[in-house]
């Protein structure tokens, strides 16, 4: 059996824990703690890391992490990336600029996603159309980046799959 580390990141209320929760085999592991941002409207956020396992039909296990979506925590960013295989960077479509958002992640983790497969996940896009899917694989083209792109729901245990799957895909594609 080979174990092998997924990170989730994004933004405060992107969906990090929810995401794993919809799909982790085990209760996950949250250092959640009361928000004192008043910058957004969240009762708990993650100061530290999510942890939930997914079992793969091989044998396999993916050890699934999330990071603090504050960017205050961008140190935890850089430890939890260490010796993952792949990263899924969450956006919130219904925050003020998605697109600046999505760039604080891709300079963030620039070093590492010349290396990494990434998927790019996109939330709440029904109630907030723009920008649209095309608006964000147009800033991945300017950062030279090709990476794929997909509205999601990370409530729903199909979409995280979907995400996962495109990782995984990427992977057998030796990237």
């Amino acid at each position: 059996m080979n174990e092998y580390k997924l990170v989730f990141t994004g933004t405060t209320g992107a969906g990090k824990t929810t995401a794993i929760k919809a799909v982790s085999d085990v209760d996950i592991v949250q250092t959640d703690v009361d928000n004192t941002d008043g910058s957004f409207k969240k009762s708990k956020t993650t100061v530290g890391l999510d942890f939930g396992l997914l079992h793969l039909p091989d044998g396999d296990r993916l050890r699934l992490f999330g990071t603090p979506g504050q960017e205050r925590f961008d140190f935890m960013w850089k430890i939890l990336i260490k010796d993952a295989f792949g990263l899924i960077i969450l956006i919130d479509n219904s925050r003020p600029n998605p697109l600046s958002d999505m760039q604080v992640y891709l300079e963030a983790f620039k070093e590492e996603l010349s290396i990494t497969p990434c998927v790019i996940g996109i939330g709440r896009t029904d109630e907030n159309p723009t920008p649209d899917l095309d608006d964000f694989v147009e800033q991945l083209e300017k950062a030279n980046l090709v990476f794929p792109v997909m509205s999601v729901d990370v409530r729903e245990k199909e979409d995280v799959v979907m995400l996962i799957e495109m990782i995984l895909a990427q992977v057998e594609s030796n990237f």
